[in-house]
């Protein structure tokens, strides 16, 4: 007997660069094994106003945050109501909408993780069923709730390569091992665009131009790798308020350094983290989605540190991975099953997270 299920996955990053949707069938076999087909996919770009929006989220009140969930809900509820009309879906053929929201706070070791952007607004407005909020049932279970992309990477895409590595705002890793090794290994594209936007005046350095362009601080490259989280053991995921506190202050204490010099330094550091905790881990082969993906120069740097076999896939994986994976946590939901995995989350019990919310 065959299970075959239909979501909308629609994932917004730490980035902020914009919401990428995922419409998807997933199909689980007697033997449990799942295979997917992607049927649409659409990235549709933050206005300037909500990317300032999100970036201040951080510090808003209570009532702020309450009032900007309700409002990022109906963001995507209207952005789900497009792509249906801009692909042509039949809305009676789709079992749920299976929402990441947008991390404003991550702090498992305080119990609480916050992704905003109502389920049952979204539900409301599209008339489809929700699953969203699915990183709290894992924290309530003593886990990180994160990485939650591994369940994913191990039932779907497999095939591809030993290791996943998704460099997002965060470089988070996934090794296919017994059991599966999965973590955060730090900063990825966030503090690049950060910097690019702050000194470049552009959202991103495209192919990694201004990196390529600078020299190597040694001191700062050091002392950036003595960050007391790279050292620390797995499980372990960081947030936004990590970077800020612990990322973003070093990187501006250098403001009489030359621009180039420290994208170049940043860029040269993320690479040899990610190279560093791929080589630890055993990793053979490593399959790297994300925006970072797309960073020529970081990519160049990547091959340098690692010592196996790098694969970039097509643009359609590379863009969409994070959003097809959120549909495959919905479909999990949906078929009773746990969606995360004990021993990547620190959790207890591996669990079925997430939360219903029906029209």
């Amino acid at each position: 007997m065959t299970n075959s299920y239909k979501l909308i996955g629609i994932m917004s990053g730490t980035s902020m660069d914009g919401v990428d949707v995922a419409y998807t069938t997933f199909t689980q076999s007697a033997d449990k094994t799942w295979t997917h087909t992607v049927l649409a996919t659409k990235t549709y770009p933050y206005t300037e106003n909500y990317i300032k929006a999100l970036k201040d989220s951080i510090r808003f009140t209570a009532e702020q945050i309450n009032m900007f969930d309700k409002h990022l809900g109906k963001y995507f509820g209207h952005m789900v109501e497009q792509f249906v009309d801009d692909f042509g879906i039949d809305k009676n053929e789709v079992d749920a909408i299976a929402s990441h929201g947008h991390t404003v706070f991550h702090q498992p070791e305080n119990g609480f993780t916050l992704q905003i952007g109502c389920g049952s607004t979204i539900a409301s407005i599209t008339g489809l069923k929700v699953i969203n909020d699915f990183r709290t049932k894992d924290v309530i279970n003593g886990g990180q709730g994160a990485p939650l992309a591994p369940i994913g990477d191990t039932l779907l895409f497999a095939d591809k390569a030993n290791s996943f590595l998704n460099i997002g705002g965060f470089a988070n890793l996934c090794v296919n091992t017994h059991p599966v090794v999965a973590f955060d290994i730090g900063p990825g594209n966030l503090p690049l665009n950060e910097y690019c936007q702050e000194h470049f005046d552009t959202t991103y350095d495209e192919n990694g131009q201004f990196a390529r362009s600078g020299q190597l601080n040694e001191r700062m490259f050091d002392i950036l790798n003595d960050i007391e989280y790279y050292a620390r053991p797995y499980p372990k995921s960081i947030g936004s308020e990590w970077l800020k506190e612990n990322f973003s202050s070093l990187i501006s204490s250098y403001g009489n350094e030359s621009p180039r010099n420290v994208m170049h330094t940043m860029t040269r550091h993320i690479a040899y983290q990610i190279g560093r905790a791929l080589n630890e881990n055993t990793a053979k082969s490593v399959l790297i989605t994300g925006g970072g993906a797309k960073n020529k120069f970081l990519i160049e740097l990547i091959k340098e540190e690692f010592r196996g076999e790098v694969i970039i896939p097509d643009d359609n994986l590379i863009d969409y991975k994070e959003a097809i994976i959120f549909g495959l946590l919905g479909a999990l939901y949906l078929a009773g099953e746990p969606n995360t995995i004990k021993t990547v989350t620190g959790a207890e019990k591996s669990v079925r997270g997430g939360v219903l919310h029906t029209p």
